[in-house]
């Protein structure tokens, strides 16, 4: 597959990464590479990405535990340390092998560390790819607050490699897709359609797909880098999204939610409040709502698990003088930024996603 350009950098697939990243490690002249992983991809992913990398440029590997609990800045100073032991200079780079939190924690350390040192983010699963590793945000949550501290920063490339999609379990699979049905959602209707029809697909229409959907982000992303505008649109179902996940994040008694099982709650909910606002059509979102709950399990709340969430959404980093700023849908392929909603409306939305 032809890589994907952005502004300032590209995106690669599958053989052609290994190609790219042997002309950058030869053609850039860093004096180290540090390869950050955690538990989970420095088993299953490292053996094969350094078997198939060529370089005399020595290599420092730094793994950190997995998980979103990880994700603070306590990690970060760690890694600040680790590197500053290991004698990374300004001409280092960091390689972010796995999942969202290794390219968002990743891409922010390197980002900050020196001033800033070059980084590749080469994402392992399927959220990653299609969503977190691309579009250069970096950043750690805040206790349970997702994603309050970070930078805008642009790697130097992405490497998708969809081997790596083989060590998933199911669920992390789910949780990619949904992003994937975000962006077609928000941006483009045939997309969305094809997705509906995931029964019917093999691998290879797994990369294809795969690419589309980092299409999709980076025509989006391309136009408006500090989501100034037409960025928010890949805020739709994440307002709800993020204050669902952060939640279950911070309750001790509660099972964690992966992000896009968090993401995937919150395109219904926020969908019903496209509905409501006559945005969308009722039949859109009951169409909406049976392709998402048919893949991701549905999830209970009481009453009062929804206050406390609610309570979260004045946290969200979109929101602009006091305002909670939702990302709703004008048609299927199509959003509308900047949308303040009663709280009325969002508990009927709570209410109606419960219903059988």
């Amino acid at each position: 597959m032809t890589p994907i350009q952005s502004d300032n950098y590209a995106i690669y697939f599958n053989d052609a990464s290994f190609v790219y990243l042997e002309n950058l490690l030869k053609t850039e002249i860093y004096s180290k590479i540090f390869v950050l992983v955690d538990e989970n991809t420095n088993e299953h992913c490292l053996p094969y990405f350094l078997a198939n990398l060529p370089t005399e440029i020595e290599i420092e590997i730094i793994e950190i535990e997995a998980g979103e609990e990880n994700k603070n800045i306590y990690t970060c100073i760690d890694l600040w340390h680790t590197l500053i032991e290991l004698d990374a200079d300004r001409k280092s780079i960091m390689i972010n092998l796995g999942g969202g939190v290794i390219t968002d924690i990743g891409g922010f350390v390197a980002s900050t560390y020196k001033r800033g040192i070059d980084f590749v983010n080469v994402p392992t699963t399927l959220l990653a790819m299609v969503d977190a590793s691309v579009g250069g945000k970096t950043g750690v949550d805040l206790g349970s607050l997702k994603n309050q501290i970070g930078v805008i920063n642009e790697p130097k490339s992405v490497v998708v490699i969809s081997k790596f999609l083989e060590t998933l379990p199911t669920n992390q699979m789910r949780s990619g897709l949904a992003e994937m049905l975000k962006h077609g959602l928000i941006y483009d209707k045939t997309y969305w359609d094809k997705l509906k029809h995931l029964n019917n697909l093999n691998t290879d229409d797994l990369d294809i797909l795969i690419k589309q959907s980092i299409e999709i982000k980076n025509k989006i992303v391309s136009q408006d880098l500090k989501e100034n505008g037409i960025r928010k649109a890949l805020n739709f179902g994440h307002t709800l999204g993020h204050a669902i996940e952060s939640y279950f994040l911070e309750s001790e008694d509660k099972k964690q939610v992966l992000h896009g099982e968090a993401i995937a709650i919150g395109m219904i909910l926020e969908s019903y409040l496209s509905y409501k606002l006559e945005l969308i059509s009722k039949d859109s979102y009951a169409e909406i709502k049976y392709i998402i709950t048919d893949v991701f399990e549905k999830i209970s709340f009481n009453d009062s698990d929804i206050q406390k969430i609610l309570d979260l959404l004045i946290f969200d980093k979109k929101n602009e003088f006091g305002n909670i700023q939702f990302t709703l849908l004008n048609k299927i392929g199509e959003s509308k930024i900047n949308q303040t909603v009663d709280k009325s409306l969002i508990l009927l939305a709570f209410e109606d996603y419960l219903k059988n």
